[in-house]
């Protein structure tokens, strides 16, 4: 995953209208013990909430220099530390294993094939302790909004056009003189599969951050996974 520095400038902006994540995953780390892991940490958006409200040591991994640099400043204004750490997800490791880690705002969805995926889940499975969780969201996809978007513009939060690709699962987002970044759309029975060939079993799968049941109507998946003892 490269590429995303040109977003660091304009993240805090492009993901305003997600806020309602942030509470979800405090309770998490809350109830763990021990650090909590992020990945994709971006520009802290989640990770220093996490370290103000629970006190818990909160180690971020991201691929983009810019992210972290922006991440490392809202830190320091913030009070509290982050251990930020450069590195790719589908190969990072941990010096001891750890009870929590996290993967917010569809973050997985930047992964291109099922062979991406699952080495983080597999990376995942190995830094977690027995029963360790593993929680992460991602859109679930609707052709009718698909359909509606298309090679549209759009003007909130800040313009930008989306299209989309079904041959490849894929929907591109180009920022208006700005970067261009892709996500690949993930089916439920895809990301069964994944817990499968893992370490891991579902805990629980929400329809959205307030924990309603995942159903129909769902267009969130807000999943929590537990390591198998």
């Amino acid at each position: 995953m490269s590429g995303y520095d040109g977003f660091a400038p304009i993240y805090d902006q492009w993901s305003a209208d997600m806020t309602e994540d942030i509470e979800f995953y405090v309770e998490l780390a809350r109830e763990a013990e021990g650090p909590v892991v992020e990945l994709a940490v971006g520009t802290g958006r989640v990770a220093i909430p996490i370290a103000e409200r629970t006190g818990r040591k909160v180690i971020g991994i991201d691929s983009s220099p810019a992210m972290l640099a922006v991440a490392r400043e809202r830190a320091a204004s913030a009070g509290v530390e982050l251990d930020l750490r450069e590195g790719d997800i589908r190969d990072f490791s941990l010096e001891e294993p750890t009870a929590l880690v996290i993967c917010p705002f569809r973050s997985l969805l930047h992964l291109p094939t099922w062979s991406d995926r699952r080495r983080v889940f597999e990376r995942v499975a190995a830094a977690l302790r027995p029963e360790g969780i593993f929680a992460w969201n991602a859109f679930a996809f609707d052709h009718r909004i698909a359909d509606r978007l298309d090679g549209q513009w759009q003007e909130e939060p800040i313009r930008h056009r989306i299209d989309y690709a079904p041959a490849d699962s894929r929907i591109d987002i180009a920022v208006e003189d700005g970067p261009h970044i892709s996500l690949w759309w993930v089916s439920r029975s895809e990301w069964e599969g994944l817990l499968d060939v893992s370490e891991l079993e579902i805990e629980a799968l929400y329809g959205w951050f307030d924990r309603r049941p995942f159903d129909e109507a769902s267009r969130e998946f807000v999943w929590v996974a537990r390591k198998r003892g």
